[in-house]
């Protein structure tokens, strides 16, 4: 196993294994095609940077890991685990040629997993030297990246004594979430993963929320990494043992997907699901070393001492609000690996939410990553009235020549009011805040039907097809603003609502969807006074609930069955459809039934 840590050739005490690598691969003899190699493999970015002498550079390997076949795997669960061991032993294996040359030369290095690369601080002749080996597809550069900067901000519009707001925000209210917590889904047993400028893990919309926290202490280990090893310049420092905000931007975000302080403000799509944070900024500022090694981190999370990773503590989405445009370093010749870093996550069965930036309103204006990724699920933003917001980044896409049509959906993100550092609440505008939307609105669909748990390609298709399909004027790149997707406003603006009815009548009730080794026999259908259930294997059902056709809840009590039969009483509905979802502690069913 790979663990994430900095190397230095002067100080670090190198473990048995990185020994006996040393002994079986010894230093490889070079020729003199070093600098043609280094022309052929360094981006011209790079090859400018070094001018300036000694620089920091990604190494790309050939050799990335074949994860084509996760798709096959069931759960969530599975999916990271396979991808976990795929990853590491592919950049085990392929990696250790390399480190003969990099402990004596190289000032600092980092070995990367969940992107077969090796992110390295050393001069030109080292750089060159690596250029040399076959296994090298290329070296990129490491530019420093932004926060998406929001459009408008209102300081302090709630402190945190004001907290007599009792009404739940527009954005909240827009996409239906309200009518989503009525059926009793508000993301329990989800976990949402925040990737941003840090937060403030105490504020009192989101403490309790906070994974780490258990009502009484805090617990910091699987729940919260720093990726700032070095300068510091902001109130967290560098390597903050706890979470932490020096740009108000995180907090803002997270409260959005999850805040509730119990007393007024609800500011959140998702109350009842859990979060866990990286700090990928310093001051708002990151570089794709900081982004790929939050990434690796929320696909198998680690103690506080980057030690031990558990893929079964990873979040089922993550909400990334931030960007880099071309001006600031980005490009298509080096962002390569954190395109692969996303999706290798979605892989491993984890939604990659991403704010498609605040360039707008012209067209090809989402153009930077990873908003522009196919992999993302990209954001754009509306404003109260269902119109896409002038700022908000509009495709196709033309910064890699793909063409492809961007953003996803769009989701409020003017005058959304939020969680900040302080403790109190205010109103920011951007698709920095109509992407935390999307993030809370996957988090109130799985809690809906668990069987979607890493189903990514399902969960996005179902909120790209319930979307509301708002309208545009615009026409960017031939997509006709009256047709979907279109490169103004994708699918439309979420619906949470619908997207949790339909999921619950069509995805949930496709037969064997989830666990197919267990059935369930339901009967009689009609029904008149009671409806029982026969499970054909011994269960513990925790939870009975009965909506009506129009998603209501009608119905929901504990169970227990009996001789693996249970039955309810059906006598006071009305004649009609009626779906039900039966919980266990191991799974979920699901179906139709009719009351006679």
């Amino acid at each position: 196993m790979i663990t994430l840590k900095i190397l230095s050739a002067k100080k670090e005490f190198f473990s048995f294994l990185f020994f006996c690598t040393v002994i079986l691969f010894p230093a490889k003899v070079f020729s003199q095609g070093n600098e043609k190699s280094f022309l052929e493999k360094a981006t011209p970015d790079l090859i400018t940077a070094f001018q300036n002498g000694r620089n920091e550079f990604w190494i790309m390997l050939n050799e990335q890991a074949d994860l084509s076949s996760s798709g096959s795997l069931r759960t969530k669960e599975e999916k990271g685990e396979f991808v976990f061991k795929k990853l590491t032993e592919t950049a085990s294996r392929s990696q250790a040629v390399f480190l003969p040359l990099l402990i004596p030369k190289a000032d600092t290095f980092i070995r990367f997993w969940v992107v077969n690369a090796i992110y390295v601080k050393g001069d030109l002749t080292l750089a060159k030297e690596i250029a040399a080996f076959l296994e090298v597809k290329e070296l990129l550069p490491n530019p420093r990246m932004r926060v998406l900067e929001t459009t408008d901000f209102i300081s302090d519009a709630v402190t945190k004594k004001d907290i007599t707001l009792t009404a739940t925000e527009w954005g909240i209210d827009k996409t239906n979430a309200p009518q989503v917590w009525a059926l009793g889904y508000k993301g329990q047993g989800v976990i949402i993963g925040g990737d941003d400028t840090g937060y403030r893990w105490d504020h009192p919309a989101l403490q309790k929320q906070y994974r780490g926290w258990d009502g009484t202490f805090a617990d910091h280990n699987y729940n919260w990494h720093d990726a700032i090893h070095s300068g510091g310049g902001g109130s967290c420092g560098v390597n903050s043992s706890e979470p932490c905000d020096d740009y108000s931007h995180g907090t803002h975000t997270m409260g959005t997907m999850v805040g509730d302080d119990r007393a007024g403000n609800q500011i959140g799509m998702a109350p009842s699901a859990q979060w866990i944070g990286t700090r990928n900024m310093n001051v708002g500022v990151g570089t794709p070393t900081t982004y790929i090694e939050c990434f690796q981190w929320f696909l198998a999370p680690t103690d506080m001492n980057d030690q031990n990773p558990i893929t079964a503590k990873a979040p089922h989405v993550i909400n990334n609000s931030w960007g880099c445009i071309p001006s600031e370093g980005c490009n298509s010749s080096n962002y390569s690996n954190m395109e692969t870093a996303v999706n290798n996550l979605r892989a491993a069965g984890i939604v990659v939410v991403s704010a498609a930036g605040n360039d707008g309103p012209n067209c090809n204006t989402v153009n930077s990553p990873p908003a522009h990724f196919e992999g993302s699920f990209t954001v754009g933003s509306t404003n109260s009235s269902d119109n896409v917001t002038s700022n908000s980044g509009r495709g196709n896409i033309t910064i890699d020549g793909s063409g492809r049509i961007k953003p996803n959906v769009c989701a409020p993100g003017s005058n959304i009011r939020s969680s900040v550092p302080n403790g109190g609440y205010s109103t920011n505008s951007g698709t920095s805040m109509a992407a935390p939307h999307v993030a809370g609105a996957v988090a109130l669909l799985i809690s809906a039907v668990p069987s979607l748990s890493g189903q990514v390609d399902s969960i996005e298709s179902i909120l790209e097809r319930t979307a509301v399909k708002i309208t545009s004027t615009q026409t960017c790149d031939g997509t006709d603003p009256s047709t979907y997707p279109n490169n103004t406003v994708g699918h439309g603006r979420i619906d949470i609502l619908a997207a949790v009815n339909y999921a619950l009548t069509q995805i949930a009730t496709t037969p064997d969807h989830y666990n197919p080794e267990k059935k369930l026999i339901v009967f009689p259908s009609p029904a008149q006074e009671k409806l029982s259930f026969r499970f054909l294997n011994s269960e513990d059902v925790v939870e009975i609930i009965v909506l009506n056709t129009t998603g209501q809840m009608v119905f929901k009590q504990p169970g227990a069955p009996q001789n693996n039969l249970l039955e309810i009483s059906v006598s006071a509905l009305q004649k009609g459809f009626y779906m039900y979802c039966i919980k266990t502690k191991g799974t979920a069913y699901y179906g139709k039934f009719i009351k006679d």
